[in-house]
This record gives structure tokens, C-alpha cells and sequence, in this order.
């Protein structure tokens, strides 16, 4: 089995897409795969004639393989079957959290390349459902592993721990004004939040750490907080569980799906349920430690492996059809 791998927007720095291709592709090899890495394109996906310039580009190299491979939704004009992975549809459910070029091109493009794809892999069904309810199209659920999986021991918890950056989407304002509630409300001396990787922002017991040693950041947190508004799968919430890190996560679907009873949910759009949920995480240790053990025993549903493993699965079975 050959796979023509479009890597290229991956290769543009920190993103969903880059975690999902620099950990399935090795994934993927070690299973027999013969994975070709395309990479070179120009512009950001907004440039039309950029864009096909480079799958025509796509196009040609596919002469090459079985299967090409979208980690993103695009399609290449050529008879190889194609399989494309789609995160979450963000731009459909929250337009007004993404750039307007995006989304208009977004809406065009990603509807286009889901409906003739051979294939649609997605990592919840949450996901899926948003697919077949937008686009009218089926699409296979195969759950991503961690993004990164620090092994963690336990120490005394002295902080938040949020990951991520500032993408509107992701409800920073939100957590920050929870957070400034928190530390009035508290009888006990307050937690600090830190903000790890992309995010900025300054205030009262805000850290940020643009270059973080996640193990040691988990060792000590009293929870993982992620409270967006969408996720397509949420690599945080995951990358918590295998630490042994409390989660509290927004109540949205697919962080539903990935914590299951792992962890304590909030409404994302409610400050002070965010406020109460960082109180009773800072301040319950029983709660902590049952929300660590079931985290720790949900992690072992999510892997690389498993995952490539369903992509495996879902290019034999396009070369099939293709075959018939």
C-alpha cells in the first residue's frame, strides 16, 4: 500500500494538523505503509489559484501511490481514491471566531473535497454528526491518540494549567474572567493559572509559559482546563488523562465523547459555573483524585496505533472498491 501524504500545511508550524501528521505517519509505516510526504505548497489555503497550482502538483505524483491523503479537507483532481481527515467544522457552527476569508473559503472548498472523497475520517462522533448534518456525507470516526503524552508523577497541586493559544474559539476571555472570580471568591489562597504554548495574557496569578515543560507544568496542576466553545476532539483533554492531570472541560459534544466520566464539565458560556468548577478543583482533593484514576484508566482508549490502524483499514478498502 502506497499513500501520497499531503503534509505540506502541516509543516507551516503548532497546529491540530501538524500533531495528527507527525504522529500518524510513523504510525502508519510501522504498520507496512508506504507513505510518500508531499510537501511545498504556498499560501494558507485562502489563495484559490495557489491552491490548485499545488494540487495539480498533487496530482501528478499520485501517479505514484494508492491512496492520497488529505489531513485537511482538499481534493486533488486525479483517479487515485482519496481519503481526506476533517478535524471539526468550526467555521460552520462558529463563524464569527474565524477570519472571513477563511470561512467563506472554508465553506466552498471543505464541503467540496468531503463530497467526492472516497473516504472522510473524522475523531468523534460529534464530528461526524456535523458532518452528516451539514454536508450530507458518512464519515468513519477514528479517535486521534495524545498529542503529547507527558508522564507525569503526582505532586501538591499550585496551579491551572491551560493549553493552547488564543484562537476566539477556544473561550479565553471567558476562563480569564472565571479565573478573576476564583481568586476573589477563594478562602484559601489562590492558584495561579498558567497559560501554556501560544496563548497570552496578563492579570493577577497569570502565567504564561510560551515554551512550557509540560511534564512538569502537569506534575503540579490542580486541573487541565479547557473550556472552548467547539472541538473537534480536544488534544489537551487527552494529553491530561495520560498524565494522571485532572480535566475540567467545556460541556460541549466532543469533549463529552473524548472524557466520557473523566471529567468535570462546565458551560462554557457561564462565567460562574466556570468560577465554582475552579473552586471545587482547587479545593476538593477527593474530587482530583477520582477525576486522575478515571482519567488515567480512560487514556488507554486512545492511541496512535489504533488510530493508524483505522486509517489502514479505510485505504484498503477505498483501493477495494476502486477495484470492483
Amino acid at each position: 500500500m502506497r499513500v501520497l501524504f499531503d503534509v505540506s500545511f502541516a509543516r507551516r508550524g503548532p497546529s491540530g494538523t501538524q500533531v495528527v501528521v507527525d504522529a500518524l505517519i510513523p504510525e502508519l509505516r510501522a504498520l507496512g505503509v508506504d507513505v510518500i510526504e508531499a510537501d511545498g505548497r504556498r499560501g494558507r489555503h485562502l489563495n484559490l489559484a495557489a491552491e490548485a497550482q499545488w494540487q495539480a502538483r498533487l496530482a501528478r505524483a499520485s501517479r505514484r501511490a494508492d491512496v492520497v491523503h488529505q489531513p485537511l479537507p482538499a481534493w486533488t483532481p486525479t483517479r487515485v481514491p482519496q481519503v481526506v481527515t476533517v478535524h471539526d467544522l468550526g467555521f460552520e457552527r462558529l463563524p464569527d471566531c474565524f477570519d472571513a476569508r477563511f470561512t467563506a473559503y472554508a465553506r466552498r472548498a471543505h464541503p467540496f473535497a468531503a463530497r467526492r472523497a472516497a473516504a472522510v475520517l473524522t475523531p468523534t462522533r460529534a464530528t461526524a454528526d456535523d458532518i452528516r448534518a451539514l454536508w450530507g456525507v458518512e464519515a468513519v470516526v477514528a479517535p486521534f491518540g495524545p498529542g503529547q503524552a507527558p508522564a507525569a508523577d503526582r505532586g501538591a497541586p499550585r496551579h491551572f494549567l491551560y493549553v493552547g493559544d488564543n484562537e476566539p474559539r477556544k473561550n479565553l476571555p471567558r476562563l480569564l474572567a472565571a479565573y478573576a472570580r476564583y481568586r476573589e471568591q477563594t478562602a484559601q489562597p489562590p492558584l495561579d493559572l498558567i497559560l501554556a504554548g501560544l496563548a497570552r495574557a496578563t492579570g493577577p496569578g497569570v502565567r504564561v509559559e510560551p515554551q512550557p515543560d509540560l511534564a512538569d507544568l502537569h506534575r503540579h496542576a490542580a486541573a487541565l482546563v479547557l473550556p472552548s466553545l467547539l472541538e473537534g476532539f480536544g488534544f489537551p483533554v487527552v494529553e491530561a488523562m495520560h498524565a494522571g492531570t485532572p480535566v475540567l472541560a467545556a460541556d460541549i459534544p466532543a469533549l463529552r465523547e473524548v472524557a466520557g466520566d473523566a471529567a468535570r464539565f462546565a458551560d462554557p458560556y457561564d462565567v460562574g459555573a466556570l468560577a465554582e468548577a475552579l473552586t471545587e478543583l482547587a479545593t476538593v482533593g477527593p474530587l482530583r483524585e477520582e477525576l486522575r484514576r478515571r482519567g488515567t484508566a480512560r487514556a488507554a482508549a486512545f492511541s496512535w496505533e489504533a488510530c493508524a490502524r483505522a486509517y489502514l483499514t479505510a485505504y484498503e478498502r477505498v483501493v477495494r472498491l476502486r477495484q470492483l
